[in-house]
């Protein structure tokens, strides 16, 4: 221990008292709160929407379910989350600095979630000729999509 000016005892750092280095030891890991990685990330259109995802429970980060968007992130780690329709799985490379073009943020991270599957609308099919009438369309709709007039089942 060495007294500083005040004349308060003062710890000697790791290295002076002749441990190893920790392995963070070139500097501070960058890390950035989740919720604006992900809308930095373009992931999501507003922060605040990224920050009710996160808020909501439905984010892990390495595995771990997190509800705060102020958990920090940073390279190396990989967070799962709903996105529309699909479950998306990515690993962040960089904190990012800015909210920029979509290649710049595509450059963030590295997308490990496996494609979407293709999908092909479908047309409700009418039996009888031409369009239906307005009071067609009314009883397709209040029946389940499953018992509309003409689907293929």
């Amino acid at each position: 221990m060495t007294a500083d000016r005040t004349g308060r005892a003062r710890h000697k750092g790791a290295e002076a008292q002749g441990h190893a280095p920790s392995p963070q030891a070139d500097g501070p890991r960058e890390t950035i709160r989740i919720d604006k990685w992900l809308w930095f990330a373009r992931f999501f259109k507003t922060r605040g929407l990224a920050a009710k995802v996160v808020g909501g429970g439905h984010v892990r980060v390495n595995g771990t379910r997190i509800a705060k968007p102020a958990v920090a992130v940073g390279p190396g780690d990989v967070l799962t989350f709903p996105q529309a329709d699909r479950i998306r799985v990515v690993s962040v490379l960089a904190p990012g600095t800015r909210r920029g073009p979509a290649p710049e943020a595509q450059a963030l991270y590295d997308d490990m979630s496996p494609p979407p599957e293709p999908r092909v609308p479908q047309n409700p099919r009418y039996e009888g000729k031409g369009r239906p009438t307005k009071k067609d369309r009314r009883d397709a709709l209040s029946k389940s999509p499953a018992k509309w007039p003409g689907t293929l089942e």
